[in-house]
């Protein structure tokens, strides 16, 4: 198929947009491709640029592409794009659109005709008339329309601009280079010195771009941490809340258990006393009615009256009931019990107990763990302590069997491996103010600078010089606040989420927090340049 006759047309008509105009030029020298060529990630470039691009990567042990940076072994080969040729070519031949460039014909005083070029001699824009009848030798210099056409000539010799003056930097005309002051200078065709001058910004160019990906990688690896710190708070939160959530429920029915005990215990003691109490309120109404008689004897004026009464002696004839009422009434008092406020308290102790244990048990972990020195790994200038849970720096050489367990520098591993779960275990640092410590695989090099804690891939230190704190891994050191308070260090494993914490205790305080993927088991170790430390 004729892809010209048949597409071009279409083509040439919607490139009147400037956005597919700007889809024939080259990302490099961003002008309009020439001889463009396609690389196998589909990119295009003029085939001068990318070559360009190609032998400055040359020395650099690989070659991408300056667009996607696609990356390539051997130096890619160069598939000319003959399609895309061809639309360059039609385009760049494509009539103008003159009106809209504002530039017109400087002889056509009539009318303002669009002009098609420019004399950089006469200093005159032409129209496709003017253009054929205008003078053809060397001198007259025809260009695309512009304005300034004056800026093309020298401004002493007023003669064209075709040289650059490499030691003034300058663009020089014939005249300058042959009687003017840039006489005798190096000098070059612009030619030549605008494709010296493009080598030199292309390189800039892909300097840029190489710095501009780097920086591109370090923002989406920055987006992409922030994205797993933010779903584990959110994790977090989701599991914190459930946890508190169920830890009031549990207080809740610890309450309500509570109450109930304290309510039973006021029931039992109360209810006698409340029976006592009815029995006694009756006894005042039955007193209260044999009152009422004698109150209206006691009342009488009239002693011949009062006389004339029936004895009333037996009502009051109550004493028996009343010492038992008295007997009951003080043991009651006496013997009827109390509140058992220390139940009620054991009942509180023992329920908070178990709610911390099965619901916050999986959260702080209660006890540290017990580590010990593996006295076989220890190096020949560090001594263990008999319960071997202190390491101190010795000027005495110990005289154990040399191994390729043993560490050439001051340092000690502990001897339980942890591969799961959350541990904690602390050291005593009062006595020594140089010393590192952490943990590490079991393949940690025993011999040399790559051995020490933290200079290596597989361990992770807090290290103490003077008053000055780092963590160290990968020989990577990160400062941290000098003049920490404390005299020992908590150091938390939490395996599975891949975290090594350091604390300073009394008070608690947090120094720094390794993340990292956990492959295999971890051990405790210690390195003592003075003095001694002790796993507490």
């Amino acid at each position: 198929m004729n892809y010209r006759n048949f597409h071009f047309p279409l083509l040439l008509s919607a490139m009147a947009s400037a956005d597919l105009r700007a889809e024939l030029d080259c990302s490099i020298c961003l002008n309009i491709y020439t001889d463009p060529v396609m690389l196998k990630c589909g990119h295009n470039f003029c085939r001068v640029c990318i070559d360009q691009v190609f032998d400055i990567q040359e020395g650099s042990g690989g070659y991408s592409c300056p667009q996607c940076r696609e990356e390539f072994q051997e130096r890619p080969s160069l598939h000319r794009n003959i399609f895309l040729r061809n639309i360059t070519q039609s385009f760049l031949s494509a009539p103008p659109e003159p009106e809209k460039s504002g530039i017109f014909c400087t002889y056509c005083i009539h009318s303002s005709v669009p002009a098609v070029k420019s004399c950089l001699h006469c200093e005159a824009s032409l129209c496709d008339d003017h253009l054929r009848v205008h003078s053809k030798s060397p001198e007259h210099v025809i260009c695309d329309p512009t304005t300034t056409p004056e800026n093309r000539k020298c401004s002493v010799h007023k003669k064209i601009l075709e040289y650059y003056c490499t030691e003034d930097s300058a663009c020089i005309c014939v005249s300058c280079s042959l009687t003017g002051e840039h006489r005798g200078h190096q000098v070059e065709t612009l030619q030549e010195a605008s494709m010296k001058k493009k080598k030199k910004l292309i390189s800039s160019l892909q300097k840029l771009i190489t710095k501009r990906e780097k920086i591109k990688e370090r923002v989406q690896s920055l987006q992409e941490y922030k994205g797993r710190v933010q779903g584990k708070a959110n994790g977090e939160e989701k599991r914190v809340t459930a946890l508190f959530r169920d830890l009031r429920k549990r207080l809740e029915d610890l309450e309500k258990k509570v109450l109930g005990y304290f309510s039973r215990q006021v029931e039992c003691i109360l209810s006698p006393v409340n029976n006592l109490i009815q029995q006694l309120e009756l006894k005042m109404d039955e007193l209260s009615g044999k009152m009422h008689p004698l109150e209206e004897l006691c009342a009488m004026t009239s002693p011949l009256t009062l006389l004339q009464e029936p004895d009333t002696g037996d009502l009051c004839d109550t004493e028996d009931g009343d010492e038992k009422d008295r007997k009951r009434h003080d043991k009651l008092l006496h013997d009827g019990g109390d509140l058992d406020v220390t139940g009620t308290t054991h009942m509180i102790s023992t329920g908070l107990s178990d709610i911390i244990t099965g619901v916050i048990g999986g959260i702080y972990i209660q006890k540290a763990v017990d580590i010990l020195l593996d006295e076989d790994t220890a190096n020949n200038h560090v001594c263990i302590s008999y319960d071997k849970k202190t390491a101190s720096r010795s000027g005495n050489y110990q005289d154990r069997p040399d191994t390729v367990e043993r560490f050439s520098n001051c340092q000690v591993l502990g001897s339980q491996s942890f591969s799961s779960g959350r541990h904690y275990w602390e050291v005593d640092v009062r006595r020594s103010n140089n010393w590192r410590i952490g943990m590490c695989y079991t393949s940690i090099d025993r011999d040399g600078d790559d051995s020490l804690i933290g200079w290596n891939d597989v361990s992770w230190g807090l290290d103490r010089r003077g008053k000055h704190y780092m963590a160290i891994h990968d020989s990577d050191e990160t400062e941290l606040s000098d003049n920490i308070p404390g005299n020992k260090v908590r150091v938390y494993l939490d395996y599975e989420a891949g975290q090594i914490s350091f604390y300073m205790c009394d008070p608690i305080c947090h120094l720094h927090t390794f993340t990292a993927t956990f492959t295999k088991p971890l051990y405790a170790v210690l390195g003592v340049w003075h003095s001694c430390i002790s796993i507490s």
